[in-house]
Parts: C-alpha cells; sequence; structure tokens
C-alpha cells in the first residue's frame, strides 16, 4: 500500500475509480452507516467499470480522515466482507487493507482501504445494476446493461477464457505445470505463454489468464468459484445420502481433476468376472467413453456461469455427469454427434496438444481428440456395452446432462 500515493487521492477527491466513504458507528457498534444497500451499490458500480478502490473512514465532501474506532475494525471487516456475499449477485470478491492515516490533529488513524477489481461478471446490487461513471454510480439502461452482459459473457469478442483473473499473479502460476508449455529455443517464457494465450499483457504488465488459472495453478477456485467436480457414488439408483458409498470434491488444475475423476469411477464402478477357460471381465461401462464424457465436461463447460460446478454422479445402474452451461453457439444435442464447436477454443486446443495420455487401455494419445469424434465414440462405445444409447439432455439452458447406462452384470 503505497500511502503518500493514496493521501495524493484523498486530497484530489472522488473519481472513476475512486470512492470516499466516512463511517458513523450507532447502537454501540451494533449498526454502520452508510446503509449496507447503498454501499453494495456503489461497490457492485465499480467492480461493473473497471474496479478501482473504496476508502472507509474518510468525510467524502470534506475529504477529511475521520477513521474507524480500532475496537470496530474487525467488526466493521465482517460487515463489509458479508454485504459483498449478502447484497451482491454474484458475490463480490474484494481486497481490504487497515491501514493508519493521518487524521485532523495529525494523529495515526485506522481506516480500511478496500480493492474492487474490473469483475469477470456483471453484478446486481441491492437496488439493481450500477455502473460507476466519473465520480458516481449510474444506474444501468437496459441497452446498456444488455451491452455490458454481451461484453463480459461468452459472446465477446475476446473470449471468456483469455481474460485476465482479478487478484492473479504471475507468481501465483506454479513453475511445474508452465514446464509443458514452455519450448527453450522460442523465446521469452511470458512472450511463449502470452502466445497461447495463459497470459494476457496490460500496461506492460503480464496477468495470467481464465486458461492460465485453470491449467497453470495448483488451486484455480482461490480465483475462480466452483471450477471443481462434485463426485457422488451412490449403492442403489437414487441420489439419497443413506445410499452414498464415496464422495470427493476433485479440485486442482484441469488434467488433475479429468484423471481424479476417472479414477473416481473406475474405483466405485462394478467390475463383474467369469473364469470358465480364462478370465472374462464384464465392466459396468466402457472406460474409454467414461473418459472423453469426463474431459468434454471439462473442456467445454461454461466457466463464466460462476455459481455452478460439474457434478458426477454413480448409482448402480447409470452414470450421471453435470456440465454448466447451455450447448454453445448452434449445436443442438441432435448435432452433437456430427458437429465440433468448442465452447472454450483455447482449452480444447491446449488439452490436444500439450497433455499426452500414459494409460495404453485408453487408446489415446492426449486427453482430447483434435478430430471431434468424442460424442461419437461415447454414444457407440456405451451402447455395444450396455445395449442402450447414452442420453444428452439440457435443463433449463443452465446444464448439460449426460446418461450413460450401465451394463448388466452376469448372473
Amino acid at each position: 500500500m503505497n500511502i503518500p500515493h493514496l493521501l495524493q487521492r484523498i486530497r484530489l477527491g472522488e473519481d472513476s475509480t475512486l470512492e470516499l466513504k466516512q463511517l458513523l458507528i450507532r447502537d454501540g457498534g451494533k449498526s454502520f452507516d452508510p446503509h449496507p444497500d447503498g454501499l453494495s451499490d456503489e461497490l457492485a458500480a465499480l467492480a461493473n467499470a473497471n474496479g478501482g478502490t473504496l476508502v472507509l473512514g474518510v468525510d467524502d465532501k470534506t475529504r477529511a480522515v475521520t477513521g474507524i474506532a480500532l475496537e470496530h475494525l474487525d467488526r466493521v471487516e465482517a460487515w463489509l466482507t458479508n454485504l459483498c456475499n449478502d447484497r451482491i449477485e454474484p458475490p463480490l470478491d474484494i481486497v481490504t487493507h487497515h491501514v493508519e492515516l493521518p487524521g485532523a490533529d495529525g494523529t495515526p488513524t485506522p481506516v480500511i482501504v478496500v480493492e474492487v477489481p474490473r469483475s469477470l461478471w456483471v453484478h446486481a446490487s441491492a437496488n439493481g445494476y450500477f455502473r460507476r461513471v466519473g465520480h458516481a454510480k449510474r444506474k444501468l439502461p437496459p441497452d446498456a446493461l444488455a451491452r455490458l452482459f454481451q461484453q463480459r459473457s461468452q459472446a465477446r469478442l475476446i473470449r471468456f477464457e483469455e481474460q485476465e483473473v482479478p487478484g492473479a499473479r504471475f507468481d501465483d502460476l506454479d513453475a511445474l505445470l508452465l514446464r509443458r508449455f514452455v519450448r527453450p529455443d522460442q523465446g521469452e517464457v511470458t512472450t511463449q505463454l502470452e502466445r497461447l494465450h495463459l497470459l494476457a499483457r496490460r500496461e506492460d504488465q503480464v496477468w495470467p489468464t481464465v486458461a492460465g488459472v485453470l491449467l497453470c495453478t495448483l488451486d484455480p477456485a482461490r480465483w475462480l468459484r466452483n471450477v471443481e467436480i462434485l463426485a457422488v457414488a451412490h449403492a442403489g439408483t437414487r441420489n439419497h445420502p443413506d445410499e452414498q458409498i464415496d464422495a470427493q470434491e476433485i479440485r486442482g488444475p484441469l488434467d488433475r481433476q479429468i484423471l481424479d475423476a476417472f479414477h473416481f469411477v473406475r474405483r466405485n464402478m462394478t467390475t463383474a468376472a467369469r473364469k470358465p477357460l480364462g478370465r472374462i471381465d464384464y465392466p459396468q461401462y466402457h472406460l474409454g467413453a467414461v473418459f472423453e464424457a469426463i474431459v468434454n465436461a471439462v473442456a467445454h463447460r461454461d466457466y463464466s456461469l460462476h455459481g455452478q460446478r460439474i457434478r458426477l454422479f454413480l448409482f448402480s445402474d447409470r452414470l450421471e455427469i453435470h456440465s454448466p452451461g447451455a450447448l454453445p453457439n448452434t449445436l443442438s444435442v441432435e448435432s452433437m454427434s456430427r458437429l465440433s464447436v468448442p465452447r472454450n477454443e483455447i482449452l480444447a486446443s491446449l488439452l490436444s496438444r500439450y497433455y499426452p495420455v500414459d494409460d495404453a487401455g485408453l487408446s489415446k494419445s492426449y486427453l482430447m481428440d483434435r478430430r471431434g469424434f468424442g460424442v461419437e465414440m461415447i454414444l457407440r462405445e456405451s451402447e455395444q456395452l450396455s445395449g442402450r444409447l447414452p442420453l444428452y439432455e439440457t435443463i433449463g439452458d443452465l446444464e448439460l446432462c449426460l446418461t450413460v447406462y450401465a451394463q448388466d452384470m452376469p448372473s
């Protein structure tokens, strides 16, 4: 925190990226002013524009540092955090700093400095949708709101996976995970990663993109909510806690998520065997088809839907994989087996070129097939094994669900 620079900005007053608010403590610390609804509007307005800084404990009219009583500092910060989660949708991630600034008499006075990043999403606050214009918030009319949603959605010219991630830094990328993308004879490391859209350059600095965080950090969920896989195995045919036999929240870089989810299915599915003249296995599912289905769910899910995650349910008679997002572009359930239209082109390209598969039983060279035959293979091999064609269905234009039916076990 550059205190002299912050003091200079406060002296000059509010602008498009600086908001000043005096904090009043009422009822012995039970309530605070400004009202949380109004403050949520201010914070969301900054996030919906270019981000900015809120200094809580400074009078916006006189620009005097009025401060926050030291004994209330932690309670005020918790109030701010709850406000960002309860009164802003989707919840807004902020960074807070406790600093001391000189008060009217020169005495060091505590304030809270809140960094609000330019968000990947459009945030609604208590009184609607707002955006920062100059030194004030402005309610977004329908046409401007529609444009903002378009700019920050899958339809924008800069794809969602190419956007820089607020709060992530180049140092957050794991050196070992980056090694697979870097060649010693192809120039600077950052330049190579920019070419692959794992980094984006802004103001002569590089910042991790969504693709970079998903592939090259040990825990992408630190910056991107709900990018993990929830896997649950049941003994019976219904989704009931009493029949749950195994569960795992699968996190980490995307390649690790794919492999861990595959091993979860292989560990929990049934494989019967007969030994009349030699062992004959009867697996419930074609493992190649299961692997392909998990890869597709991870590679093609809508990562801009911040409130959803991939859900994998294993039952005694079927496997269900729920992937967030409707079908991309012009795809339909009927055309999926004949057309290849990736939602996340960068992820699909990198998974098909930089992630070799070591398991010989899967008959794959890389995690993704660049020819686009994955869905066709899932349908063909699964139907051949179980006698039932897998079912793809969209749920409310928010989720794609694949149901793969299990092979009947021999008596």
